[in-house]
């Protein structure tokens, strides 16, 4: 399993970048999970956007799913282009049906997961744990069967997070705010709650994205070292796992 972070900004992208979007790839199926402002401009950098194989999006706030529209249209206009009838799978939840509703398109149909089973996708198997946001939001637990990687998508705090994560090789985790500002009014972490989690379930990396536009960055890091003795390291465009 390879994962490459396309976009990693918090509420929207900074010049050339994107905000939250994660492309997982294996024997050659592409999943890319979230797909945010600018992931469009940024992916093509990795893969051609229309061998993409599935999407599957964690909620659906802007800088989570902005870039979808952009998606169906690449879709749309290359199908014509090659000739060809490709149609590409969306998944979300349905709690919030109008959203859901806008995952199909000519090219592309919206598929609702099951919060509650699992979800497999070509050689991924994905399980969800909903999230504290203010409105409904799932993390979600990747694996292969050899690796496994979770991604908490917007949350605050929570205890469930522990075992949810359990030994994951890589946990890219919702990294809002600074050690000392409190996150959990709009549903977001800071950089000690998200060391915590991979203090106690024991992972091996610690990813710190969905990251503030504000003051200086590289402390995140520093502040999650203190609480978490593994791994660290602060999301950036193309940061590819694992490392090589």
């Amino acid at each position: 399993m390879k994962v490459t972070v396309v976009g990693f900004w918090g509420a929207y992208p900074a010049q050339g970048e994107a905000t939250s979007s994660y492309l997982f790839e294996k024997d050659d199926f592409r999943l890319l999970i979230d797909c945010g402002s600018g992931a469009l401009a940024q992916l093509p950098k990795y893969i051609d956007p229309y061998d993409l194989d599935a999407v599957v999006l964690s909620h659906y706030h802007s800088d989570h799913i902005a870039d979808v529209g952009v998606l169906q249209h690449l879709i749309k206009v290359q199908n014509q282009i090659r000739n060809e009838a490709r149609n590409l799978n969306i998944y979300g939840h349905a709690e919030n049906q109008s959203a859901f509703a806008e995952l199909t398109s000519s090219h592309t149909t919206g598929i609702a997961y099951q919060p509650n089973e699992s979800l497999n996708l070509g050689p991924f198997t994905i399980t969800f744990l909903k999230t504290i946001h203010p409105v409904p939001c799932y993390a979600m637990r990747v694996t292969d069967g050899a690796k496994t990687v979770v991604y908490t998508a917007d949350s605050s705090y929570q205890d469930q997070f522990i075992p949810f994560s359990n030994h994951a090789d890589l946990l890219i985790t919702d990294c809002n705010f600074y050690e000392e500002q409190d996150g959990s009014k709009p549903g977001h972490m800071n950089s000690k709650e998200g060391a915590l989690i991979a203090e106690k379930a024991q992972v091996k990396t610690l990813l710190l994205s969905h990251q503030p536009h504000f003051w200086d960055r590289s402390q995140l890091a520093s502040e999650a070292k203190k609480y978490y003795s593994g791994t660290v390291r602060l999301a950036k465009s193309g940061y590819q796992w694992p490392e090589t």
